[in-house]
């Protein structure tokens, strides 16, 4: 088992991550009926998305000495109404200054362009990723 919810009432959820115990609150958006007090299950869509991409990347740095330490993800989710559901996301990533080629920071983008979280993402759902290097 991957983990546990338990619904609390109020449009709350308390998701228990079973191996770690770690606990995620999330709350129905102020635009859903919610008191918008907890990332919404959406939000963590978009969230995992960039998380998912930035631990790729981390992954493909250190099987090239590389440390990213630093990179950072914006990210924005955006709802349509009809049926209502998330329409697309949007990422800046902005990378820490290291020196490295091009040709390694495509490997990097392409890396997380593909990583899993955004191969499981519906291809309705569009993703606009953009990467920031200093």
């Amino acid at each position: 088992m991957t983990s546990k919810a338990l619904y609390l009432g109020q449009l709350r959820v308390e998701s228990i991550h079973s191996k770690s115990g770690e606990i995620i609150i999330t709350d129905a958006p102020i635009d859903n009926n919610g008191k918008g007090e907890a990332f919404s299950p959406t939000d963590l869509v978009a969230t995992s998305l960039a998380s998912c991409m930035l631990t790729i990347m981390g992954i493909v740095a250190v099987k090239n000495a590389l440390d990213i330490s630093g990179a950072t993800a914006k990210i924005q989710k955006i709802m349509s109404s009809n049926p209502r559901r998330i329409s697309k996301i949007e990422i800046l990533i902005e990378m820490p200054v290291i020196n490295i080629t091009s040709e390694l920071e495509l490997t990097l983008e392409q890396a997380a362009i593909n990583c899993p979280v955004a191969k499981s993402i519906h291809p309705d759902i569009e993703q606009k990723i953009s990467f920031e290097w200093h």
